[in-house]
C-alpha cells in the first residue's frame, strides 16, 4: 500500500469520525421532527443539551406532545426539572390529561408534585376516575357490650392542591377506622347499628376526615358488619371470677386466723393444765411438811381423806342418777 492510499484511508476515517460526532451531538432527525411538529428549537440548543448531559429526545418529544395538545410549557423549566431528577414525560402527560378533563393544573404545580415523589399522572387520572380504598376489619363495641366487626369501602379522588405535603392513604384509613369506632361506641345497642349501617357513613363523613390529606372523600360505604363477642358479658364474668377469688382469699385468711386462735387456746389450756398438775404435785409435799412441823395432826389428815372419799362417792352417785 502506497503512502497516498494510506493518507486517503486516514482522511476517510477522520471524516467518518467527524460525521459520527456531528450526528451524535447534533440530532438532525430529532430536529427535523420538532420543526415539522411546530416546535422551534435550534441545533445549537440541542448541542447545548448534550453538553449539559441532557438527552434531547427526553425534552423535545414531550415538547412536541405538549404542542400538539395545545399545552404551553417552558423548555428551560423542563430542562431544569429533568436535571433535578424529575420525570418530564409524566408531567406533560398529566398536564394533557388535566386539560382534557378540565381540571385546573398549573405547569409549575405539576413539576412540584412530581419532584415531591408523587405520581402526578396517576393523581390526575384519580381525579377523573375515583379510587376505592377498602379498610381492614375494624372492631368496635356498642354500649350494650356487643362487639361489631365493620369493613368499609372509601371512595376518594385526588386533591391536586394537597398532593404536596398532604397525608396519604394510611391516614385516610386510620381516620375512617377511628370514626367507625366512635360511631359504634356511642350507639346504645348494637342492633341500632345493624338496622341503620348508613349511620356510620353519615357520622364519619360529617367529621371531615379528608382535611389535610391528598384525597377528597366522596363516599363511605359499609361493606360488611358482623356481630362479634359479647364483651360486656365477658367482662362481667371476669369481674365475678375476680370477686370470687377475693372472697375465697378472705375466707382462707379468716380460717387461718381461726385455726391459729384455736391452736393458741389449746396451748393456753395445756399450759394451765400443766400448772394445775404442778400445783397438785405440791400438795403431798406441803402435807408432809405440815405433818413434820406439827401444823397438821394425824387425825386431821384422816379427816381430810374421809372428806375426799365422801366427795368422790357423792360425785359417783350423782353421775349414776338418770336424767329427767
Amino acid at each position: 500500500m502506497t503512502s497516498a492510499s494510506i493518507a486517503t484511508l486516514v482522511i476517510i476515517v477522520a471524516v467518518l469520525i467527524v460525521v459520527f460526532i456531528f450526528f451524535t451531538m447534533f440530532p438532525i432527525g430529532l430536529w427535523i421532527e420538532a420543526m415539522a411538529s411546530g416546535v422551534h428549537i435550534s441545533l445549537i440548543s440541542m448541542f447545548g443539551m448534550r453538553l449539559r448531559r441532557i438527552n434531547p429526545a427526553r425534552i423535545v418529544r414531550p415538547l412536541i406532545q405538549a404542542r400538539k395538545a395545545g399545552v404551553e410549557v417552558d423548555r428551560n423549566k423542563l430542562e431544569a426539572h429533568y436535571l433535578a431528577g424529575g420525570n418530564v414525560e409524566r408531567v406533560i402527560n398529566a398536564l394533557i390529561s388535566a386539560q382534557s378533563a378540565e381540571i385546573p393544573l398549573e405547569f409549575e404545580k405539576a413539576m412540584a408534585i412530581d419532584r415531591a415523589g408523587r405520581n402526578v399522572e396517576d393523581a390526575v387520572k384519580m381525579s377523573v376516575n375515583p379510587k376505592v380504598i377498602e379498610t381492614p376489619i375494624v372492631a368496635a363495641i356498642a354500649k350494650d357490650g356487643i362487639e361489631l366487626r365493620v369493613k368499609a369501602r372509601v371512595t376518594v379522588r385526588a386533591n391536586i392542591s394537597q398532593l404536596v405535603g398532604g397525608a396519604g392513604e394510611e391516614t385516610v384509613i386510620a381516620r375512617v377506622g377511628e370514626g367507625i369506632v366512635t360511631t359504634v361506641g356511642s350507639s346504645e345497642t348494637h342492633k341500632a347499628v345493624l338496622e341503620n349501617p348508613d349511620l356510620i357513613s353519615r357520622t364519619v363523613l360529617n367529621k371531615g376526615l379528608d382535611a389535610g390529606t391528598a384525597y377528597e372523600i366522596l363516599s363511605i360505604d359499609i361493606a360488611d358488619v358482623d356481630v362479634g363477642r359479647n364483651i360486656g358479658a365477658q367482662l362481667q364474668m371476669d369481674q365475678a371470677e375476680a370477686d370470687r377469688r377475693i372472697a375465697q382469699a378472705k375466707a382462707e385468711e379468716r380460717r387461718a386466723m381461726a385455726v391459729a386462735q384455736e391452736q393458741e387456746n389449746i396451748a393456753t389450756v395445756q399450759e394451765m393444765r400443766a400448772k394445775v398438775v404442778a400445783a397438785e404435785a405440791e400438795v403431798p409435799r406441803a402435807m408432809a411438811e405440815a405433818l413434820r412441823t406439827g401444823k397438821m395432826g394425824v387425825m386431821d389428815y384422816y379427816n381430810m381423806q374421809n372428806v375426799i372419799s365422801d366427795t368422790k362417792m357423792r360425785d359417783a352417785i350423782a353421775k349414776d342418777q338418770p336424767k329427767e
